[in-house]
């Protein structure tokens, strides 16, 4: 009892409280910086077993042909449409009959399907088609013309039927386009279009025309639109782009023609950290110097991570980090072990108490690749002497990633600058069952390897990134528009270099860049909400399973009822209900997203929602 008593009555009790803090401030930068074991948490989206996993590939197999796709391969416009729509057909398992007007020597009898896409620019091969299309219609039939069409007599004939009152031979120039908040997520606003030409057919609707998006602003020339024909609908694309980067604005005008529009999606977005940890960047740090005064690494630890982290933290985002070992740039087998893991270990246990996850970029930073075919003179990479020295390179980042960080799984490879070679991709999937995940380019690049959202055959989930860096321009921000909008999903990367490099911003300064980040992630958040924010792992788990679920829908006066197939133990769905309100909802929850377009997640392979009475 007289301890206890001298203790409350002694006068510097304060100080031992402080002190108290002191250590355990102490204790907690101790373990950042010297890499005690991170106990990892259970991912908010897991892997499948890749022996379960249904591929987008074979699920599109047993898809009902409820969709008539007319095209003509004479027809470039046609051609180029076509291209893009096979792949929004499959992402959205639609099944389809498609009929080649130059080969076919007959069309189908319209009543068999749901839907018709009309891929042409000049309607005239349809000829008596033409009329029976529009017959349909009017007794409830849905078409969707997805072509700027040309100004012929076949077109002028049907004019009418597709809301126009009148009609030039003119194109007027697309150079952005407008869309309506309550039809597309991140509407409301103009996004530029890169290398603009005229390609808007100039018309002028009639007020029952229901007008989606138009050229530069709220009264701009339309560009899609709806017009009630009968008892059935026409959709009209008059933009005239036929490219991956706007898939997402024919995903949106699709489900415009029935009643109820439905597709899968992947509801996901991921950020990912290139050449994270790693050691010192390499570059020019003259803009650095100039705005801060301090040397590259100092930067790095004092200014950079610390807004990446806040940037994270104002945006729910937790970061996707791939190691790159060194930036050695032997390619013979020669393995040099990277001894100063101090970074690594700091930065790296940081990312992860923040909820990220760490994968796989490079031993150094030279791509798997046997040829120099696989980027010529264009990139500054040398070839790997032999496939040996390229598996014993990547072998050695494994490794060092197990000693690094004891106890964390990693599963996502990032290839170096977006390069993989046929030998590499092959070699990865046959001998190193750790990587689950290739994570690359979702558009054309130099040299990139270049994906779809999908499983490969063997098991290895695709996991394209869309756009990058803090210069987000006009191309990217419509692609990363289509995509919200396509597969619901955001994936984007940046390189702690990139302001080290003027062609990616540096003379900007990094106040600059870190504003074009931030601005962003804002316009993320306020457009899509109910988007899920996920690691690279997790994004891959869901690509999982919205490749392999399949619905039939079944409408009704009173319910919308959707049956699926290879559902797992969750699956997301746009739904846009075009007739009716939707009411209670069981299988699943349903949130409102912007007018009449919804996010359904299913919970059981079977989502009923009542529809209330108007």
């Amino acid at each position: 009892m007289a301890g206890l008593k001298s203790l409350k009555t002694f006068p510097f009790k304060s100080m031992l409280v402080i002190l108290g803090v002191f250590l355990m401030i102490a204790v907690f930068l101790f373990a950042e910086r010297s890499g005690i074991q991170y106990t990892e948490k259970n991912r908010k989206v897991a892997y499948l077993s890749q022996e379960e996993v249904v591929t987008e590939q074979m699920a599109a197999k047993s898809l009902p042909k409820t969709c008539l796709v007319l095209r003509n391969s004479e027809d470039e416009a046609s051609v180029a449409a076509w291209e893009q729509f096979q792949q929004i057909f499959k992402d959205m398992k639609v099944g389809t009959d498609v009929v080649d007007l130059q080969s076919a020597s007959s069309i189908p009898d319209y009543h068999a399907y749901e839907t018709v896409v009309v891929l042409l620019s000049d309607v005239s091969p349809l000829k008596e088609n033409l009329m029976e299309l529009c017959d349909w219609v009017s007794e409830g039939g849905n078409v969707l013309f997805a072509l700027t069409l040309q100004k012929t007599a076949y077109s002028s004939v049907i004019e009418q039927k597709l809301g126009i009152v009148s009609s030039g031979y003119d194109n007027i120039r697309v150079d952005s386009i407008y869309f309506e908040p309550e039809f597309m997520l991140g509407g409301g606003q103009a996004y530029a279009i890169t290398d603009p030409y005229d390609s808007a057919w100039a018309v002028q609707l009639s007020e029952n025309a229901k007008v989606y998006a138009r050229v530069n602003e709220k009264n701009g020339q339309p560009v899609i639109w709806e017009n009630q024909y009968g008892k059935g609908k026409f959709v009209v694309d008059n933009f005239g782009l036929y490219e991956k980067a706007v898939r997402g604005f024919y995903a949106a005008s699709y489900s415009l023609l029935t009643d109820v529009g439905v597709y899968p999606v992947i509801n996901g977005s991921a950020f990912y950290l290139d050449d994270f940890p790693s050691p010192v960047p390499e570059g020019d740090g003259t803009y650095v110097k100039r705005d801060y005064g301090m040397s590259i690494s100092d930067f790095y630890m004092d200014v950079w991570w610390p807004d990446m982290q806040e940037l994270a933290s104002d945006h729910n985002v937790r970061y996707t980090g791939v190691i790159i070992e060194n930036y050695e740039d032997a390619t013979d087998g020669t393995i040099k072990k990277q001894k100063d893991t101090r970074r690594f270990q700091y930065f790296g246990n940081m990312l992860l108490h923040q909820g990220g996850e760490l994968g796989y970029h490079g031993y150094n930073h030279q791509p798997l690749s046997l040829s120099n075919a696989d980027y010529g003179d264009v990139l500054p990479y040398d070839t790997w002497k032999n496939e040996a020295a390229m598996k014993k390179a990547v072998k050695e980042l494994i490794h060092f990633g197990e000693d690094t960080f004891p106890g964390v799984s990693m599963s996502v490879y990032v290839p170096p600058s977006n390069v993989l070679s046929a030998e590499g991709r092959k070699m990865l999937a046959k001998d190193f069952p750790e990587i689950r995940t290739i994570a690359s380019n979702y558009f054309t690049g130099e040299f990139a390897y270049v994906q779809e959202f999908e499983v490969a055959k063997d098991g290895i989930v695709e996991q394209p990134r869309i756009i990058s860096g803090a210069i987000i321009d006009n191309y990217m921000k419509m692609a990363a528009l289509s995509e919200l909008n396509m597969h619901f999903v955001n994936s984007h990367f940046i390189h702690p270099d990139d302001l080290l490099d003027e062609d990616r911003g540096a003379a900007l300064g990094w106040e600059k860049m870190k504003g074009n980040l931030a601005d962003y992630m804002d316009w993320l958040v306020d457009s899509a909400p109910s988007l899920r924010q996920l690691t690279g792992s997790e994004l891959s788990g869901a690509i999982q399973r919205y490749g392999a679920v399949t619905f039939t829908k079944t409408v009704t006066e009173r319910s919308i009822e959707l049956k699926l197939k290879n559902f797992y133990d969750e699956a997301y769905f746009m739904v846009r209900i075009n007739e009716g309100t939707p009411g209670e909802v069981s299988g699943g929850k349903l949130t409102h997203l912007t007018g009449n377009l919804y996010l359904l997640q299913a919970k059981e392979p079977t989502v009923t929602i009542e529809k209330l009475e108007d």
